[in-house]
């Protein structure tokens, strides 16, 4: 019997090493946990063309919306870890979700495997063009000296432009009214018909509105500034040098991947990420191309276990000072 035994797990094992030598079989889904046509979404269609022909298997895009993004990532994350799930998480799903949403079903550092870093977003700190600021200097003594009378648009909890106000807000020290917004867009349009004084957002979406002179850029949350806004200056330059962030974006699996697959995933995005069309194409949208030894799954994961450590206690901190 225990031969019998021996040669059944023999051959088990046996075939579980077949399939991760031959793998990828069949499509690859990529769940996307926003809407068709926002940042996550475009990043994700991005890297998937190359990733695709680096695996020899269509990507396939699934828009999970809901809840911030949590609803897309913990169905992914509940996936069986074959690597024909994976999952584009951002700042928002791994790093700030877990201050955000009680009873949250998975754990950023502890529910995937890594697989890397696709992108980084900048934030830019944008205003009204009437406000009498001329730099984020004078913007943040008005800040604090106007409080509530100040309006701070947002797209809603959990939203890049929430999470990264509400940083903002804490290390400025400032207290201005939250005007919720149901997207980004209904309050960039109200931000550039004057209705709202101030947002911080994603380079992507205040770009061709900072050039086209509708609204004014204060800095950009970056070490350096951004070939797209070069007139733009860093935050750092501006002389706030703590606020540093970026809506960044990164595939993950869920937890459990055989080793010869993570590796297959994990080159494909190494190769999309040298792609030239691929690297052009993020640059143009003002986004970033994360350095080498910025993109692998070890950094990946540094980098996660940081942001939820560097997201609770300012969200939770802010949930709790809220009436």
């Amino acid at each position: 019997m225990r031969t019998a035994l021996a040669i059944s797990l023999l051959s088990a094992l046996a075939a579980f090493s077949a399939a991760a030598d031959t793998y990828p079989q069949r499509p690859i889904t990529m769940v996307v946990p926003f809407a068709a046509g926002g940042p996550t979404d475009v990043v994700a269609r991005i890297v998937a063309e190359p990733m695709s022909r680096a695996l020899g298997q269509q990507v396939v895009i699934e828009n999970v919306t809901g809840a911030g993004g949590t609803t897309g990532i913990t169905r992914a994350s509940q996936a069986a870890p074959d690597g024909y799930t994976v999952m584009m998480g951002h700042m928002g799903t791994h790093g700030a979700a877990p201050a955000l949403f009680k009873g949250l079903k998975y754990d950023p550092a502890k529910s995937f495997d890594p697989i890397g870093l696709a992108a980084g977003t900048p934030i830019v700190i944008v205003a009204k063009k009437s406000l009498p600021a001329e730099n984020l200097k004078s913007f943040i003594e008005a800040l604090k000296s106007g409080g509530a009378s100040i309006n701070q648009a947002h797209a809603g909890v959990g939203s890049v432009s929430h999470s990264t106000g509400i940083l903002f807000d804490s290390l400025v020290g400032a207290k201005p009214t939250l005007v919720v917004y149901r997207g980004t867009g209904p309050a960039l349009n109200d931000l550039v018909a004057g209705q709202v004084d101030f947002m911080t957002d994603q380079i992507v979406n205040v770009a061709p509105q900072i050039s086209g002179g509708t609204i004014k850029a204060y800095a950009i949350a970056t070490p350096e500034r951004s070939p797209s806004l070069p007139d733009v200056p860093t935050t750092k330059e501006a002389g706030l040098p703590e606020y540093e962030v970026s809506a960044w974006n990164a595939v993950f699996a869920p937890k459990g991947l055989p080793a010869d697959v993570r590796a297959k995933l994990v080159a494909a995005l190494d190769t999309a990420l040298k792609d030239p069309s691929a690297r052009k194409r993020i640059l143009e949208l003002g986004g970033t191309v994360p350095k080498e030894a910025e993109a692998g799954p070890d950094a990946l994961q540094k980098l996660v276990e940081s942001e939820v450590a560097r997201w609770t206690p300012v969200l939770r901190s802010a949930a709790e000072a809220t009436p």
